[in-house]
């Protein structure tokens, strides 16, 4: 009991810690401004090679188009999901970035207001006789107009958490996952044609971890402590690192799509291709909810596996005896396959039960996640169990075979599209109370199998 009692709190006090840094800096006292959080692209954006020349760009508005406001448990809000300030976001990063001249878009009213006063005033001092007066330049006009806006958040994508309680000590922690997607496209103002378009999504994660006692130490002395903190990612950081990357995007695709380049040249506009490419293809073959995904192309599958076999009959001792297994599939559809195995086994039971059988399975398979690199899979089916003794044509008068039933359920992680390591548990049900010899009672044997093992895909 003191161990199981030490091991909880140990565990809880893990998950206390995880987020130590929000848990030791706590607000005990009131903070000065600083200047604003660097997001994880920030440095990334700030640190691309410079264009062979600046792109003069114009921003009307980047603006919020979900017309989403903030989720509370009771009530309605008025107060928006998403920071209305996109557009100082996005002319932000541009500038950040060294590949954009801005130019001022979104209140250009006030701009041509103040011009206006400007040259208003100069003409009144020309006509008073002052000749250095003269008029300002013409305004500088955007090659390309950046468009697009925040198309949408979405709430509670992710929920979940877990607790625990043992004798007054215990536990609990939450968390919640919602989610920020921004399209952008970059127009060109010569002919109005969209030359390039990025989509990107960013996740927001909130967590919340409590850990409390409640005991009593002594007659009518009752110790009660908790402690704890929530956090909960900035949703302005999420749409700024959203933004940025986006960015980022915009200018490598744009390279790809030699609408620019570097000012170093060629090969270095291949490497950051390369770079970008590579890593875009390992985000867009994950899910939703980060599972990677694999592309299966291939109908037939060939396994070998090996493990333990654990046999239920009707002596009183269990030992583990081996067990393999070959076996081929077939795929009907993306979730369904059927299964030919042929599996030597070895029941040992007793204190001196040994015995070598083996079955020929076939089994209706459903693969839950087809398309993730990490995958579950079920199945049922039937089989003849056989003594191993048959296969040498040695007979005896207890040689038979048995029909069974068996289910079960496994775990695949596919390296890539032709290979996999596949883990499983089975349980197998004999139509018989003989399978060690020993027949009594009324319950027939039944056995487990557990093992792991390789797969080729063909």
């Amino acid at each position: 009991m003191n161990f199981l009692r030490l091991f909880l709190v140990t565990t809880l006090l893990s998950s206390l810690l995880v987020n130590c840094g929000a848990y030791l800096n706590q607000p005990v006292a009131k903070q000065s401004a600083r200047t604003g959080e660097l997001t994880t692209t920030s440095t990334l954006l700030k640190n691309l090679p410079k264009p062979s020349e600046p792109i003069v760009v114009g921003v009307y508005n980047f603006r919020d188009q979900t017309g989403q406001y903030k989720n509370i448990e009771t009530g309605s809000s008025f107060s928006t999901a998403v920071p209305q300030g996109g557009t100082t976001i996005l002319n932000k990063a541009l500038e950040d970035s060294g590949w954009f001249t801005v130019v001022e878009r979104e209140n250009l009213g006030n701009l041509l207001n103040e011009r206006n006063i400007i040259n208003t005033t100069r003409e009144q001092y020309r006509q008073a006789g002052d000749n250095t007066q003269k008029q300002l330049p013409p305004l500088l006009f955007a090659g390309v107009l950046l468009e697009g806006g925040i198309v949408s958040y979405d709430s509670n994508i992710l929920t979940g958490g877990a607790g625990a309680r043992y004798f007054g000590v215990g536990g609990s922690t939450q968390y919640r996952q919602d989610r920020i997607t921004v399209y952008l496209r970059a127009v060109s103002t010569t002919n109005g044609k969209v030359l390039k378009t990025v989509y990107i999504s960013k996740t927001i994660l909130s967590q919340a971890v409590s850990l409390g006692l409640f005991k009593y130490v002594n007659f009518q002395r009752l110790l009660e402590v908790e402690t704890g903190f929530t956090t909960n990612e900035p949703i302005q950081l999420a749409l700024t690192d959203a933004i940025e990357k986006a960015v980022e995007s915009m200018i490598i695709e744009g390279i790809q799509a030699n609408l620019w380049n570097t000012k170093q040249g060629k090969k270095l506009d291949e490497e950051l291709i390369n770079s970008y490419n590579s890593i875009k293809q390992e985000q867009e073959a994950r899910l939703l909810y980060q599972g990677e995904q694999v592309q299966g192309k291939h109908k037939n599958e060939i396994a070998l596996s090996g493990g333990v076999n654990l046999f239920y009959g009707d002596l009183q001792q269990k030992k583990f005896g081996y067990a393999f297994q070959v076996a081929y599939a077939r795929k009907l559809s993306q979730r369904l396959a059927v299964e030919l195995n042929f599996a030597p086994f070895e029941i040992r039971t007793g204190k001196k039960y040994t015995n070598q059988k083996y079955s020929i399975d076939t089994n209706l398979r459903i693969d839950l996640l087809p398309k993730q690199k990490t995958s579950t899979y079920i199945y049922l089916g039937t089989g003849v169990i056989g003594d191993y003794f048959l296969l040498h044509n040695k007979q005896t008068k207890d040689d038979k075979f048995y029909w069974k039933l068996q289910y079960g359920a496994g775990l695949n992680y596919s390296f890539n599209s032709r290979f996999a390591v596949f883990g499983f548990a089975q349980q197998n049900f004999a139509l018989t109370d003989n399978l060690e010899a020993v027949k009594q009672g009324k319950f027939k044997d039944y056995y487990f199998n557990f093992g792991l093992g390789l797969k080729y895909y063909f």
